[in-house]
């Protein structure tokens, strides 16, 4: 499992909307990304949950030189300043955020499964993709790891439009891949792996699948890495999911397997908000990813993401 630069991709038509992905589509989620993005967004920071508050503390990095005012910390007067005009001037600082984040889109069989709008292997590259055009818009660096029945494919963490266009590329060739593969769920455990070497300590993990199949070493491996990575979980689900109504419901792949789901009454809904309550008591923080909503409805989720990241 080598990393290795973003193939590139010629465009491919989108000739089936939901079902296939293309560069360009994901190209043009950055109007939506970047809407409502402001100066005062991105100095905003800190907590997991509803409520971002701003860092304390004045940052590490010089920003400006100044004349001093009343209130000023006389700890931040700049001397050679002061000294060259004979008028106290103080050096403001910003906050240092030279964010790394990895970007982990799970193409595996399982996810290649939808019943309104889209794949929830689709939805899950479409919040992805948000999600990294706010950070690198707000100078962040982006990476990519993607798994399939195949070989994963991995993305360094790279600043600006070059690392999106990469990104997006990946992630459209990867998709298309996987939809002509064949094969049952490997485990994610060496996409974690994966996904950590290509990371600082401090940097960030966003994951988004619907965790089925993940395998036996997913959970004790996703607690490890939490200790030094801060991980973050876009848990897809698609609407038949949480609404299948009693019954039995058969089906048939492309390869031939045929088989019987059966539908369940008892709130599946209910099922896999607890399921993110349970990884949030473990610090690894998330949110339902609801396929049928959309990328419009994504923007702001991954905004309130993104704020915490």
């Amino acid at each position: 499992m080598s990393v290795a630069a973003a193939p590139t991709l010629a465009g491919e038509p989108d000739d089936h909307p939901g079902v296939r992905l293309s560069g360009e589509t994901l190209m043009g989620l950055r109007h939506l990304a970047r809407r409502g993005v402001s100066p005062a967004t991105r100095t905003l920071a800190g907590l997991p949950g509803g409520i971002v508050t701003r860092r304390r503390g004045r940052g590490s990095e010089p920003d400006d030189v100044r004349l001093w005012s009343e209130g000023d910390d006389m700890r931040h007067i700049d001397r050679n300043a002061t000294a060259r005009t004979g008028t106290l001037h103080v050096r403001t600082h910003h906050d240092e955020r030279d964010r790394a984040v990895v970007l982990l889109a799970d193409f595996r069989p399982s996810m290649l499964f939808g019943t309104r709008r889209a794949l929830r292997s689709v939805a899950a590259a479409e919040a992805l993709v948000l999600l990294g055009w706010r950070i690198v818009g707000d100078g962040g660096r982006v990476g990519l790891v993607v798994g399939s029945a195949g070989e994963p494919a991995a993305v360094r963490p790279a600043g600006g439009e070059r690392a999106m266009t990469a990104v997006t590329g990946a992630l459209a060739l990867a998709h298309s891949r996987a939809l002509a593969a064949e094969g049952d769920d490997p485990p994610l455990d060496p996409l974690l792996t994966l996904a950590a070497s290509l990371l600082p300590s401090g940097g960030h993990l966003v994951i988004a699948s619907a965790l089925d199949a993940p395998g036996p070493d997913f959970d004790r491996l996703l607690t490890v890495l939490a200790e030094r990575l801060s991980i973050r979980l876009l848990l897809v689900s698609d609407a038949f999911e949480r609404e299948r109504p009693p019954g039995h419901y058969p089906f048939a792949t492309a390869d031939g397997h045929r088989g019987t789901i059966q539908g369940d009454p008892r709130g599946a809904e209910a099922r896999t908000d607890e399921r993110l309550a349970a990884y949030a008591r473990r610090g690894i923080e998330g949110l339902r990813l609801d396929v049928e909503a959309g990328p419009e409805v994504y923007a702001p989720l991954m905004e309130r993401l993104d704020a915490v990241l």
